[in-house]
């Protein structure tokens, strides 16, 4: 059996040298913590698509509630013109069509109540998916805050390895930080 030995070439003896350096760590480090940056700025950005979202479709149903009870408004106001004529043809009819016009008044009269309440629980509704709406879109601004941040920090990072400037790092660690409490804060407020 033959034992063979194996001879690192000048390139070989140079990566082994390069992976050990401090110039290779900072690489290493940076490239690890843009990955982590990436990857919340993804998770943040993708929160602030599904808030927006949420936000057009409330404010949609809102806007269909308002004009439901616009609806039920206008057959309101109609139901108590039909009513206010009524009470006005018992005044006015002769004795022997009073009785007709006064059932129509009192059914008109009960209707407008029937149509005021849906009016206005269809108004109470379109507030409340307003406010929904509102509360969805506040979300979805902090959301593109914290991935605002992340995107600046991510930058950073990206600088710091081009200009190999140390110091560079507590921005980003920093903005890194910032941006993923906000993340979290808006997350929590859910």
């Amino acid at each position: 059996m033959t034992e063979g030995f194996h001879v690192h070439g000048p390139h070989d003896h140079e990566l082994e040298h390069a992976a050990h350096s401090p110039a290779a760590s900072f690489a290493g480090r940076l490239a690890a913590t843009t990955a982590v940056l990436a990857t919340l700025g993804a998770v943040f950005s993708y929160m602030g698509g599904v808030t927006q979202s949420a936000a057009a479709l409330y404010d949609n149903d809102a806007a269909v509630k308002k004009t439901e009870a616009d609806v039920q408004w206008a057959d309101m106001q109609a139901k108590a013109t039909g009513q206010s004529l009524s009470e006005l043809a018992v005044d006015i009819v002769p004795e022997a069509r009073r009785g007709h016009y006064q059932e129509r008044a009192l059914r008109h009269a009960s209707e407008v109540n029937d149509i005021k309440q849906r009016a206005e629980r269809l108004d109470a509704e379109s507030v409340a998916l307003d406010e929904k709406s509102n509360h969805e879109i506040h979300k979805h601004h902090r959301w593109a805050q914290a991935t605002t941040v992340l995107q600046i920090s991510i930058a950073m990072a990206a600088i710091a390895l081009l200009t190999k400037r140390h110091w560079l790092l507590f921005g980003v660690y920093g903005l890194g930080m910032v941006g993923t409490a906000m993340g979290v804060y808006t997350w929590l407020q859910a």
